[in-house]
C-alpha cells in the first residue's frame, strides 16, 4: 500500500493521539513504513501510565515496574533498523519474586522450572511440589495454544482456539464452562499460600482470582519466561522509542491535547487539538476506550462500542512512590506481601470499597541489580476498585492499612512517606480520562471478556484503536502488540477509500493549521494512554 502511495506522489498521513506504549508502537511501526506520523500526548513526557515522580533519590516509577516478553520490543527496534540493547541496559531478575506471608514463611520463584520445584517441596511439601509441576506444565501449554490465535491474531480467533486446545488434552480442565483462576487452583492445590500466590496474577491484568477464567494461568508462564528491570525504569524505555520514533522522521506533540476526532463524509479526516487541526488519512486513539464513548473527543466515535467493549471496569490502586531509608528486612526488586484472608482483600473490592486487609506489592527499584544501602526508591500497590473517591479518611486509612501491615512483616520506611507520595484511584481517573481509574481498561472477569474487548479496526472508517484497554489486553507487551495490530490494519487498507481529501471548512471540521509546536498546549486530555 505505501508504494501505491508513493507513486502518487501523496504522503500517507498517520495521527496517533496517546503516547503509552500502544501508541508508541503504532507509530514507530507506520513511520517505519514510510508513513508521514504525528503523535499528540496530553502530557510532558512519554509512557502513559509507565510515569514516573521525581524524589530525593532520583525518578521513582508509578507504574509497570519491569519488563516481560522481551522479544515484542526487540522486534519493534529490529524494524527501525536498530537494537533494543544500544538504547536501553535491561537487567535479568534472578528472582522473579520473593513472597511473604503472616506466618513467617517465604518463597522465592525464579525462571528456572526445577528450581521452583526443589524450592515448593522445602516450603510445602514434596506433594505440592508435584501439583506446582502439574500447574506450571499446564499453563505453558496454555500459553503455547492462545499465543497465536488470541496474542498475535488481530482479534481472537475462537476457530483456531478449538483447534489448538483440541490437540492439548492437558489444557481442557481449564477451558471448562465457569472454571475460574481460583477453582482451578482449589483443584490442583491443597497449600492456601500457593492457590493465593498463583492467583494473584488475576491482579496483573486487573481482576479478582475468583472471577477470572482460568486460563489466565498463562501470566505465571508469561512471567517464567523472563523478567528484566529496565535500568532508569520502564519510563526510559518509553524515552528510547521515542527517540526511535523521531529518527523515523515522526513528528511528537507532547503537551497537546486531543480536543476532537474529526470525521467528514463518513470517515476520519484528522484531529483538532488545543492548538490547531491536524488533517490525517488515518488516525489511531491509544486511550482508554471508553474515553470515546464518554464522548470525551466529540460525538465522530462515541457510538461506536458496546457498552460490553468498556465495562464493567477493571481494578484501581493506590500508588505509593517516595524515596527513604528501608528496615533490614531482606528485599529482592520484587515482593509481594500477602494477606492472611484473601476475602478481606477482594471482597470490600468487589463492593466498590477498599480492601480491609490487602496484600501488598513493594517493588525496591535499586535493587533490580544489587543490594543498594541508605536511602532508595519504591513503589507500593495496594489493590483497590476502580471509581474510588480521595476522600482526606480514605487516604489515611490506606496509609494505615499499607505501612502497619509491611511493619507487621518487619519492613519500615525512614522517612514513612506522606500523602503527597499517593497515586489514588481519583487521581488516576484524572490522568487518563475516561478511565475512571481503572488502570487495565475493561475488566478481565467473565469467561468471555477476552472477546469482549474492542479490537484494532472499528466501524467508522479511518478510525482505529490501540492500547492496554484493546485487544489483546493490558500489560506493556500486551499494549505494544495492540499497536503492532492498529498498524497491521492500516497497512493492509485499501487505498481507494481515504487517499482523496476535502479541503479546508469553516468551523475546523477539516482544516489544516500550522505545525503545532511540541509541548505548545496546556491541559490534560483524554489523549494519555496506557
Amino acid at each position: 500500500m505505501q508504494a501505491m502511495a508513493q507513486a502518487t506522489g501523496q504522503s500517507t498521513r498517520s495521527i496517533v493521539i496517546g503516547a503509552g506504549f500502544g501508541g508508541l508502537a503504532a507509530a514507530i511501526r507506520l513511520a517505519a513504513a514510510g508513513h508521514a506520523v504525528t503523535l499528540v500526548e496530553a502530557a510532558t513526557s512519554l509512557g502513559g501510565k509507565a510515569r514516573a515522580v521525581s524524589s530525593a533519590a532520583g525518578p521513582v516509577d508509578t507504574g509497570p515496574t519491569v519488563l516481560t516478553m522481551r522479544a515484542v520490543f526487540d522486534d519493534l527496534f529490529n524494524l527501525a533498523g536498530e537494537r533494543l540493547e544500544d538504547h536501553v541496559t535491561l537487567i535479568p531478575q534472578p528472582i522473579l519474586a520473593r513472597h511473604w506471608w503472616p506466618d513467617g514463611t517465604t518463597l522465592d520463584l525464579t525462571p528456572d522450572r526445577a528450581a521452583n520445584i526443589a524450592a515448593i517441596t522445602a516450603f510445602a511439601g514434596a506433594r505440592e511440589a508435584r501439583a506446582f509441576a502439574r500447574f506450571d506444565a499446564m499453563a505453558e501449554k496454555l500459553r503455547l495454544a492462545f499465543d497465536a490465535p488470541v496474542m498475535q491474531a488481530p482479534r481472537p480467533d475462537l476457530r483456531a482456539i478449538a483447534r489448538a486446545a483440541l490437540g492439548r488434552p492437558a489444557i481442557w480442565p481449564a477451558l471448562l464452562p465457569g472454571m475460574t483462576l481460583d477453582r482451578l487452583l482449589r483443584l490442583m492445590f491443597h497449600d492456601p499460600r500457593l492457590r493465593q500466590l498463583f492467583g494473584r496474577y488475576a491482579t496483573y491484568v486487573g481482576g479478582r482470582p475468583t472471577h477470572v477464567p482460568a486460563v489466565l494461568a498463562i501470566i505465571w508462564r508469561a512471567e517464567a519466561q523472563g523478567v528484566w528491570a529496565v535500568q532508569g525504569g520502564l519510563h526510559h524505555l518509553a524515552a528510547q522509542l521515542g527517540a526511535v520514533f523521531e529518527r523515523l522522521g515522526g513528528q511528537m506533540l507532547l503537551n497537546t491535547a486531543a480536543r476532537r476526532i474529526v470525521k467528514q463524509n463518513g470517515r476520519v479526516t484528522g484531529v483538532e487539538t488545543a492548538t490547531g487541526h491536524l488533517q490525517a488519512d488515518h488516525v489511531i486513539f491509544a486511550g482508554d476506550p471508553a474515553a470515546l464513548a464518554k464522548g470525551l473527543l466529540g460525538n465522530a466515535a462515541s457510538d461506536l462500542l458496546p457498552k460490553a467493549a468498556t465495562a464493567p471496569r477493571s481494578l484501581s490502586a493506590h500508588v505509593w512512590a517516595f524515596a527513604a531509608t528501608p528496615s533490614k528486612l531482606p528485599l529482592v526488586h520484587h515482593n509481594v506481601f500477602f494477606t492472611a484472608d484473601p476475602a478481606r482483600e477482594f471482597g470490600p473490592i468487589g463492593k466498590g470499597q477498599p480492601p480491609e486487609a490487602p496484600s501488598l506489592y513493594v517493588c525496591a527499584e535499586d535493587r533490580a541489580g544489587g543490594t543498594p544501602t541508605g536511602t532508595e526508591r519504591f513503589e507500593i500497590i495496594v489493590n483497590a476498585p476502580a471509581g474510588l473517591p480521595a476522600t482526606p479518611e480514605e487516604i489515611t486509612q490506606c496509609h494505615t492499612r499499607t505501612f502497619q501491615t509491611l511493619a507487621r512483616f518487619g519492613l519500615t520506611f525512614s522517612p514513612e512517606p506522606g500523602p503527597a507520595a499517593l497515586l489514588t484511584p481519583a487521581k488516576l481517573a484524572q490522568l487518563f480520562p475516561g478511565s475512571q481509574g481503572a488502570i487495565y481498561g475493561r475488566s478481565p472477569e467473565g469467561m468471555m471478556a477476552t472477546f469482549a474487548r474492542p479490537t484494532a479496526t472499528t466501524a467508522l472508517p479511518g478510525l482505529y484503536l490501540a492500547g492496554g484497554g484493546c485487544h489483546p489486553g493490558a500489560g506493556v507487551p500486551m499494549a505494544a502488540l495492540s499497536g503492532k495490530h492498529a498498524a497491521a490494519a492500516i497497512l493492509t487498507a485499501p487505498i481507494s477509500a481515504w487517499r482523496s481529501h476535502p479541503m479546508a471548512m469553516p468551523g475546523g471540521m477539516s482544516t489544516a493549521s500550522a505545525t503545532p509546536q511540541v509541548r505548545a498546549a496546556p491541559a490534560p486530555s483524554a489523549s494519555s494512554a496506557s
